[in-house]
């Protein structure tokens, strides 16, 4: 059991920043901004590279020489016009003026920019250092070759270890917030690793995770950790939305649905909301699907293209697919409701993380098992509730490389159905 404010209590000097997910929208701006002036074959070749890099099959610099060679033969000039539309997330510019005023130096590392992009956005937070890649130009135009430390493995750590040596300071003296495990090799160089909406890696590694505003991570930064018994109105709508799909449960067993009919259903939903985000990209509004994605995205979801309602569905409509009706709604409702619960609780009267995943509150856990044993209850017999909603907590209370809202429905009705 750790208590969530606990980190390493040092007087910090200096503040690395990772970039995209950060300070910017992580994948947005190669995906759906340079992507628009390539064609469709070149796009999903760096679709496919982005995949591959983000189920742990193929290394970053690997992905990043793929995506970059779909961009040869753009200009300089085009991309970086694509990069100025980029927005900056919201509190990233209050951030860096708090740090500043407090005496901290700054500094950003980016893998995924190149280093006039970089330097340009250093420009604008006013940051004492700036890395990013260096992109191969040729006549004004990308050959589609990149280069530098920032896409080697160890490439951010020894940019660090320059930067500390310059400044004269040790890993005491330093503070990390990032998101992914590219950034792990800078975890050993930092006496504060903060997790901002972190992978899985990230989730156990970090000293501290923060979700939703970025803002959240100044106190741990600024070693006054506070902590916020509050839930946002983006936070309350999102898992109420969660907690409402065990009515597809209900509905499903009292109306006497065909399961395959249900999914049917599901699936014309996820479709729609597929195309209302690719709209959304593209700044157009579908009515209803679009509000509902405003209102619900936490930060930074806000400018990428949300993938959460995407699982979420895929989760549903296989449980309904692949176990007998009474188990599947046993797994619907578990996931559903204990999901759903254990995060609202969590934020609200959780102070202990798990030690292998700080992304997640003990107390939220428990209360989300409470309630998901209840509602299987409906639909299998209270043993079976039970066995069925530990196994969904502790898939919850893990941090894996899949999404939750695949692992916990699947994995659920599958611990159901072997039970005797």
């Amino acid at each position: 059991m750790t208590s969530e404010t606990t980190l390493i209590q040092t007087k910090l000097r200096l503040v690395i920043f990772d970039v995209e997910g950060i300070l910017i929208p992580k994948r947005r701006y190669l995906l759906f901004e340079a992507s628009r002036r390539i064609s469709i074959p070149s796009f999903l070749k760096m679709l496919w590279a982005g995949f591959l890099y983000e189920a742990g099959l193929t290394s970053l610099e690997t992905a990043l020489r793929k995506i970059y060679r779909q961009l040869s033969e753009l200009t300089l000039s085009d991309l970086f016009q694509l990069y100025k539309k980029m927005p900056l997330l919201q509190g990233v510019k209050e951030i860096f003026e708090q740090l500043k005023k407090a005496g901290f130096k700054t500094a950003l590392i980016s893998s995924g920019l190149p280093q006039p992009f970089i330097d340009d956005l250093a420009s604008q937070l006013g940051c004492d250092y700036a890395f990013g890649l260096d992109l191969e130009v040729a006549e004004g135009r990308l050959t589609g070759q990149i280069s530098g430390d920032a896409i080697r493995p160890e490439g951010k750590a020894l940019i660090l270890k320059e930067i500390q040596r310059k400044e004269g300071l040790t890993p005491r003296d330093c503070a990390l917030v990032a998101d992914d495990r590219n950034n792990l090799p800078m975890f050993r160089l930092c006496a504060t690793r903060i997790g901002y909406n972190p992978d899985f890696l990230l989730a156990y590694k970090s000293d501290v995770v923060v979700k939703g505003d970025l803002r959240e991570v100044l106190p741990f930064i600024t070693e006054n950790p506070k902590k916020s018994r509050s839930i946002s109105r983006r936070e309350l709508i999102r898992e109420t939305i969660h907690i409402a799909g065990f009515f597809v449960a209900v509905f499903a067993m009292y109306l006497s649905l065909d399961r395959y009919f249900a999914a049917s259903l599901i699936l014309v939903v996820m479709l729609l909301y597929i195309l209302s985000e690719l709209a959304r990209m593209l700044n157009r509004n579908i009515p209803v699907l679009s509000t509902i994605t405003w209102k619900a995205a936490i930060q930074p979801e806000l400018y990428e293209f949300v993938t959460a309602p995407i699982f979420f569905a895929l989760g549903i409509m296989l449980s309904l697919l692949l176990f007998p009706p009474f188990i599947s709604y046993a797994a619907i409702a578990i996931f559903t409701l204990g999901d759903g619960f254990a995060t609202l609780s969590g934020k609200t009267i959780g102070n202990h993380v798990f030690p292998y995943n700080k992304g997640k509150k003990i107390e939220g856990t428990i209360f989300g098992f409470l309630l998901a044993s209840l509602g299987a209850s409906v639909f299998v017999n209270p043993s079976k509730a039970l066995v069925g909603a530990a196994m969904g907590m502790i898939v919850e209370s893990l941090p894996t490389p899949i999404n939750d809202n695949l692992t916990i429905p699947l994995i659920t009705g599958l611990t159901i159905l072997l039970l005797p």
